[in-house]
């Protein structure tokens, strides 16, 4: 079975595999090129790049966007910086180096062939973003600064202040506009993808859905793109934006695209703690604050009881009475450890009683000590904007007192299954960003999402997709009249008005916060054999009781935001159970994943790489109800040991 999965990697060494790639791929040619069309769905970073990227070529791009305009999509959330082996610093960085820190980061799960390129194209990327007007902050002599993130000993995260996802998508976002205006690109806000359609083995077109007037519209295209980001949301509170969804990429595999390692899921260490059952969302606090920001808790357990009672505050507990757990249990690395990392030691500390806030958790995140090696205003022009954000959401000034932080999901390392090429298991259809699986393993090192994206839609892309096309170019333009779109559309239309037609008791996002309870208590940052199985008793009641009970108000027509939730609620119970399934099989910890099963006796993941060194790509069977399919794609590291991973020394 595993001869199935062909991941279709260049011969050759390593570090010559994509320039031989490029070398020898097939080519369109520029009349050819206007013949053919693209649909790109999703204007984030990967998104937009691609879009924008495709027209600029000559194709003629269909681009989709749920959002009012481009600029809104989560790609503007991302704080900290973006990677990138410049080696500016001379702090003896490398293309190599980066590489093998991506490698290591994500625990040894990820292709060597998708991570090199990665890391080979990360330069251009800032070169890019420069030539677009992204403002990167700058040393005094004009270079372009950088700082460190989790998982390296390098500074090689490029930034703009706080804000880099949004620096770098209106970046994006005016290459994009220039190709809207050239007329390469066809722009569709408001609108959202509801199935894909396959003709003859390729995906030809998707059924959208007019998220104005609620009508459902038929596009159909050469290939399709899909940029949709992660399934975080499956767990309710999560740091995505609230209309993140997975709805695209779940369509994609209940039509027979693979889905890869959904397990492989990362819990971020620094985001503001809950603060109530009624919240809809969380707000990260970048990695960024983990340069020059200390974590801790109080080494007595008393003085955390009055912390939680609120008789104290951090600042009145002193110096020696700290316990600054990272930079105790991982010397070499301290606060920099990757995020899975450092999240799981803040679930033991305050596992243990050690949590800071009134439910308990929480930890300290405090610059105190930063305010007095550099001066209140140098620390204020690295992360100004992000200390006015905390104070905004939490009323507490983290010049005053520590930042409160605690762990919270955020990214997700699994996706669409896709070969070095960015193509799914379905010819025509392709995934790029978080939507697939590609580069990162079991955990994403801070600042890479960014890298990844724009990587796959400025620079992998152009690529793959002309040689994907390159024999499609006598294919006349799609005809949406065809049957298949017909019965895509019937299905699509069929499933609308059976989720509207309950006309239950509960809200969506009632029996979605019951998705969030299972989910983060048996299937969060610690699982084990008997808790997953329960999960997934509990999702097939989850199931039911949507079917049955959900209420959906307003009309079937035009906008309703509610029915659109419940769409995406069907297909998050879906991705629940596909996390749980795949995090039952996998019986090892590594990265995201921590099966309480296997660790060491320090408390440590504890990898089984004699039996789990594969990428689990999962098969739909025809229906929600019936289990999924396990195939495995090897992963056979040639170019790096393959070690315990040590952040101690």
């Amino acid at each position: 079975m595993a001869n199935q999965i062909d991941s279709r990697i260049p011969e050759g060494p390593l570090a010559e595999k994509w320039t031989n790639y490029k070398a020898h791929q097939k080519l369109v040619n520029p009349a050819n090129k206007r013949k053919l069309d693209i649909i790109v769905v999703g204007t984030g970073l990967a998104g937009a790049s691609a879009a924008a990227s495709l027209g600029e070529m000559g194709f003629h791009v269909i681009n989709f966007c749920i959002q009012d305009s481009p600029r809104r999509a989560h790609s503007i959330a991302a704080q900290g910086g973006i990677n990138a082996a410049k080696n500016y610093q001379n702090d003896g960085d490398s293309v190599y180096r980066l590489f093998y820190d991506t490698i290591k980061g994500g625990d040894y799960r990820a292709r060597e062939a998708n991570v090199y390129r990665l890391a080979e194209v990360s330069a251009n990327i800032i070169d890019q973003c420069v030539a677009q007007g992204v403002p990167f902050a700058r040393e005094y002599g004009g270079m372009l600064a950088n700082r460190s993130f989790g998982g390296v000993q390098v500074c090689r995260t490029f930034y703009a202040k706080g804000q880099t996802g949004q620096q770098l998508l209106l970046g994006a976002y005016s290459s994009l506009m220039k190709e809207v205006n050239n007329g390469t690109v066809e722009l569709h806000t408001r609108t959202e993808v509801e199935d894909i359609v396959v003709i003859d083995g390729r995906c030809r077109g998707v059924i959208a859905k007019n998220l104005v007037t609620g009508k459902l519209e038929r596009y159909g295209a050469h290939a399709v793109c899909l940029a949709t980001g992660g399934y975080g949301n499956t767990y309710f509170l999560s740091t995505n934006a609230m209309g993140c969804n997975c709805t695209a990429a779940v369509q994609a595999y209940r039509k027979g695209a693979y889905f890869a390692n959904p397990c492989f899921v990362q819990i971020h260490p620094t985001c503001i703690p809950v603060h109530g059952d009624k919240q809809s969302k969380l707000t990260l606090m970048s990695e960024s604050l983990r340069n020059d920001g200390r974590i801790w808790v109080p080494k007595n357990l008393e003085d955390a009881k009055k912390l939680q009672r609120g008789e104290i505050k951090g600042r009145d507990i002193p110096e020696e009475d700290r316990d600054y757990y990272l930079e105790r249990r991982y010397p070499a690395f301290g606060n920099l450890v990757p995020r899975d990392v450092a999240s799981r030691a803040a679930k033991e500390r305050t596992d243990a009683g050690y949590g800071v806030n009134n439910t308990g958790l929480a930890v300290f995140l405090d610059f105190s000590e930063a305010f007095q090696r550099l001066g209140r205003k140098r620390v204020d022009e690295r992360y100004g904007n992000l200390f006015d954000m905390y104070q905004e959401i939490t009323d507490v000034d983290p010049h005053e007192n520590p930042m409160m932080i605690f762990p919270a999901i955020h990214y997700t390392m699994g996706g669409l299954w896709v070969d070095y090429e960015l193509q799914t298991s379905i010819k025509g259809l392709f995934a790029l960003g978080e939507c697939n699986f590609s580069d990162h393993g079991a955990n994403r090192l801070g600042a890479s999402a960014l890298m990844q994206g724009l990587s796959d839609g400025y620079f992998v892309i152009p690529y793959t997709m002309q040689n994907y096309l390159s024999d499609q170019i006598q294919v006349p333009h799609i005809d949406t009249k065809a049957p298949e779109f017909d019965a895509a559309e019937k299905a699509v239309q069929a499933e609308i008005d059976r989720i509207y037609n309950i006309k239950g008791d509960e809200s969506v996002d009632h029996i979605h916060k019951k998705l969030y309870h299972i989910m983060w208590d048996y299937v969060g940052m610690a699982r084990n054999e008997a808790g997953l199985k329960k999960a997934l008793a509990m999702l097939k009641d989850i199931r039911k009781e949507f079917n049955e009970h959900v209420r959906i108000p307003g009309d079937k027509e035009g906008l309703n935001v509610e029915l659109d939730k419940a769409i995406h609620l069907r297909d998050f119970i879906t991705m629940g159970e596909l996390i749980a399934y795949d995090a039952l099989e996998r019986k090892e910890s590594c990265g995201g994943h921590f099966r309480e099963e296997s660790q060491t006796e320090e408390g440590e993941a504890k990898r089984d790489d004699e039996n789990f060194m594969y990428v689990a790509c999962w098969q739909y069977q025809g229906s929600d109800e019936v289990a999924p399919t396990l195939l495995k794609e090897p992963l056979d590291y040639q170019y790096i040991k393959v070690q315990v991973r040590n952040y101690k020394k």
